[in-house]
């Protein structure tokens, strides 16, 4: 049977995405982040739902497009990467805090790990106003 499920999402979200620059999880409640995290977990979902994605179980690429006011970066590419890649892998794995805050995202997951990611690109482009793209995909697995 062939399986038909999406290899590839991608979608859109209005203002900054998260950062990841600090020991402190960003899915603690009330985490300076915590903003950014929900906008980019409720966009994640709705395309998702949209697509009918489940999560991947193998290798991975990870797109991020900022697009911002020519001048206005706000933080260098590994932190926004770190921070996109984070909030959108299972978040099981870090059970050690309390997520009940997160309320049903925080089933949104689009891979299971980021020891799944092969390729990682992120690009800029100018705009008048902050806002991101994502893109999640499977790699083909070399024969």
């Amino acid at each position: 049977m062939q399986d038909t499920r999406a290899l590839a999402l991608t979608f859109e979200v209005s203002g900054l995405p998260p950062v990841k620059t600090e020991a402190l999880s960003i899915f603690a409640a009330g985490h300076r982040q915590a903003t950014r995290v929900r906008a980019l977990l409720q966009a994640a979902c709705a395309a998702a739902q949209r697509t009918g994605w489940t999560p991947l179980d193998g290798p991975i690429e990870v797109d991020l497009t900022l697009r911002c006011p020519p001048g206005h970066r706000t933080s260098d590419a590994s932190t926004l990467l770190g921070g996109v890649c984070a909030v959108l892998q299972d978040k099981k794995r870090v059970a050690n805090i309390g997520l009940a805050h997160l309320g049903v995202l925080v089933d949104v997951a689009l891979y299971d790990d980021d020891r799944q990611i092969r390729r990682l690109s992120y690009v800029e482009e100018p705009a008048e106003d902050f806002s991101y793209q994502v893109r999640v995909a499977a790699v083909p697995t070399a024969v």
